[in-house]
């Protein structure tokens, strides 16, 4: 029955019925698609969980202080010292800045204003530093929601602006922050998916050895991208989904990675079977009938592991779970039928040079892999412990991840503007007024948390308190640190527990740097819960899939630890090799569950056709035939997956570039380690009893070194 549905969908006019379905429907979805980036939101606030302290104080503030205010700086620097006539530009930009859009209507707070205000008894920063060689201008943006998208070209307007002539002028605050962020996204929606697709093409072409064959999986992937990316749009725009830049950057590597992965699966069963069937349809329904259930467990595992994220407190998190679930989903629908439909229409020439004809020899038969499982079988109990052991040597690495945070200046690959002008307010002994602690207290016991906060390192003096309803007040004062610095963290946590300690005060702390310790704080918490989640999950689906408890939980540990000794050798890598500070507070857990759903894809792979030919063959034999012929194919969709991922290290971001490496590690771990060596070698050594506790496999004979060492293509 279930090759009479896969044969439907490739039939001599079903075929083209489902092309011209897919093709419309790509098309319809690409004018969507194009507009994604147009509904980001990347405002630290709509990460966080409304359990959060500084989510609560913006709530607070929420009638008060505008939620999409963005304080800015521009930042003035000349060795020797800033001239008076580079003073005097100064305060001519100031009225410039002050008249673009956006601006708010306070102005903007020169160093002439800043002195003048300070003489009348006011409390302002000061602007000039004391040697003279570094002063800013102060002043607040607001585009409101659309913010992300409107302040790149405000950023260029200031930059025309405020010009020092000799000298360096740098935009630095939430304002520079947020622009260079920006600059860090740009062109996520086409220049890397231009690379992704150019790394897949030249593995692709590696791969098949033909100037055809690899174009039919690059046309499935790109309209598996613009379907998927065109229905996150949509439910973004019309059904609230938080879409950010981080999760569109995925998105697309990840829906065109596993979807190469699944049309190499497909290609090489349908090859397979072209072998055995001399009409191309008929070999396609049988080539479906096989790799299908493959591949919908391997979607099904991916997509539902995504989907745990959703139980994230960092909204960002939970929203990139939706996202990343609609484009596994989307892409296996493609595979399995827009792909089958076009190489049914190209017929055997697209394979060209190498067509496979029908009733010629299997190459895989006595291929690497065939020779790498004899080899195995000989002593399959010591290979498994030996790589059991490396494997959990490579897992002390994990004792050198840093995963508490990074600094601003170290999220980045690259030195932006944002970082250079926060360097020089440092280096110069200027605060970053843009950094505050906002706080919110009970009226009446203002004064008493204002004095509680006033002896802690690195905090400003409190401002005065100003009133908000029921009874509630609130106040800034300024963190002498980097936002998103340890630093900062401390000393937020600090006045936390200064102003908690004031009794009937209930106060709450807010503000920049209080967003990255809560999201730090959610990001652990999130990793504890969704961690086993995550391995529960993949455990059904794996019992189910396979009938068995002894094989699902044999693959579960393997990914575990290959995993733990993917994160291990990475963290020593960053470490050493590139030089990285640390990592961001999230990374273990995206890093976890890439790997446990990708990881696992490849255990899916192997077993499927391990349990399928245990059938006839036996575990031990079945195993040999499984790993000789998915060995080749699952190589294969490692190296694009990989390849894929390390492709998200050319943005300058901290986090990317590490996941990136993380997850293309544990992969080719996945392909050349863990699934040929260290999977194949516990199948041969425990035989039967993996499938426990069903009796698929009752005779569980160990193999003979002659039949161990026979040709597989005997058994075909």
């Amino acid at each position: 029955m279930h090759r009479q549905i896969a044969g439907s969908l490739t039939g001599r006019v079903t075929k083209w019925v489902v092309l011209a379905t897919m093709l419309l429907l790509t098309v319809f979805m690409a004018f969507f698609s194009s507009k994604l980036t147009s509904v980001q939101n990347n405002e630290a606030s709509s990460w966080l969980p409304e359990s959060a302290e500084s989510t609560k104080v913006l709530e607070e503030l929420s009638e008060t202080v505008d939620p999409n205010d963005i304080p800015t700086l521009v930042v003035f620097h000349r060795d020797g010292g800033l001239t008076e006539a580079d003073l005097a530009a100064m305060e001519k930009d100031g009225p410039e800045i002050a008249e673009l859009d956006g601006v708010t209507d306070q102005g903007v707070l020169t160093p002439a204003a800043a002195e003048a205000a300070k003489a009348q008894g006011a409390e302002v920063p000061t602007l000039v530093s004391e040697d003279g060689e570094v002063a800013y201008l102060y002043f607040v943006l607001n585009f409101g929601a659309n913010g992300w998208n409107d302040i790149p070209d405000a950023a260029e307007e200031i930059r025309d602006i405020a010009v020092l002539d000799g000298g360096e002028v740098h935009l630095a605050g939430f304002g520079g922050q947020a622009a260079d962020s920006a600059e860090a996204f740009e062109g996520i929606d086409t220049n890397l998916i231009f690379a992704t697709l150019g790394v897949v093409i030249l593995i692709l072409l590696f791969t098949y050895r033909s100037p055809v064959l690899w174009l039919l999986p690059i046309l499935c992937a790109v309209s598996a991208n613009f379907i998927a990316t065109g229905l996150v749009y949509l439910l973004a725009r019309y059904a609230d989904l938080t879409v950010n830049g981080q999760s569109q950057a995925i998105l697309s590597i990840l829906v065109i990675g596993a979807g190469t992965d699944y049309a190499l699966l497909l290609v090489a069963r349908y090859r397979e079977e072209l072998r055995r069937h001399e009409d191309r349809h008929e070999a396609m329904a049988f080539a479906l009938h096989r790799a299908a259930p493959a591949i919908f467990a391997s979607a099904a595992t991916v997509a539902v592991g995504m989907l745990c994220l959703s139980f994230a407190d960092l909204n960002s998190t939970a929203g990139l779970g939706p996202v990343l679930a609609i484009g596994v989903a989307v892409t296996m629908l493609v595979m399995i039928t827009l792909l089958p439909a076009l190489l049914v229409i190209c017929g055997r020439w697209v394979f060209w040079p190498k067509r496979p004809t029908y009733r010629s020899a299997e190459p895989t038969a006595n291929g690497l892999w065939a020779r790498v499982g004899r080899a195995i079988s000989h002593r399959p109990r010591r290979v498994w412990l030996t790589t059991t052991g490396l494997l959990l040597l490579a897992c002390l690495g994990l004792f050198r991840l840093d995963a508490s945070g990074l600094s601003t200046e170290d999220t980045y690959t690259k030195e932006f503007d944002s970082i250079k002008g926060q360097k020089l307010l440092t280096e110069h002994g200027l605060a970053d007024n843009s950094n505050t602690i906002q706080v919110t207290t009970a009226t009446d016991k203002a004064a008493d948390v204002a004095a509680s906060l006033s002896g802690i390192d690195g905090l400003g003096a409190a401002g005065e308190p100003q009133p908000l309803a029921d009874g509630r007040s609130w106040f800034e004062a300024t963190i002498n640190a980097d936002i998103s610095s340890s630093t900062a963290a401390d000393i937020v946590e600090a006045s936390r527990d200064a102003a908690h300690a004031v009794d009937g005060a209930d106060a709450l702390v807010g503000g920049g740097s209080a967003f990255y310790l809560d999201t730090k704080i959610a990001s652990e918490r999130d990793s504890w819960v969704i961690m086993p989640l995550v391995l529960a999950v993949v455990l059904l689906i794996l019992i189910g899939l396979l009938r068995a408890l002894v094989a699902p939980l044999i693959l579960i540990a393997t990914v575990v630890l290959s995993f733990g000794a993917a994160l291990g050798i990475s963290a020593l890598l960053f470490e050493y090799v590139f030089g990285f500070a640390g990592s961001d507070p999230g990374f273990p857990l995206f890093a976890f569950v890439f790997l446990v759903a990708l990881g696992i894809d490849y255990n899916i792979f192997l077993m499927t056709r391990v349990r399928e030919e245990t059938i006839t063959y036996g575990t031990r034999k079945g195993s040999l035939i499984g790993l000789a012929s998915t060995g080749g194919v699952i190589t294969s969709a490692g190296v694009v997956l990989a390849a894929t991922f390390l492709v998200l290290g050319s943005l300058p971001l901290v986090f990317l570039a590490e996941l990136g490496v993380a997850v293309a590690l544990g992969v080719m771990l996945d392909t050349l380690v863990v699934r040929s060596v260290l999977v194949t070698a516990l199948n041969l050594d425990l035989g039967g009893k993996i499938w426990w506790p069903s009796k698929l496999d009752r005779a569980d004979a160990p193999l003979t070194e002659a039949e161990a060492d026979r040709p597989l293509e005997t058994v075909h």
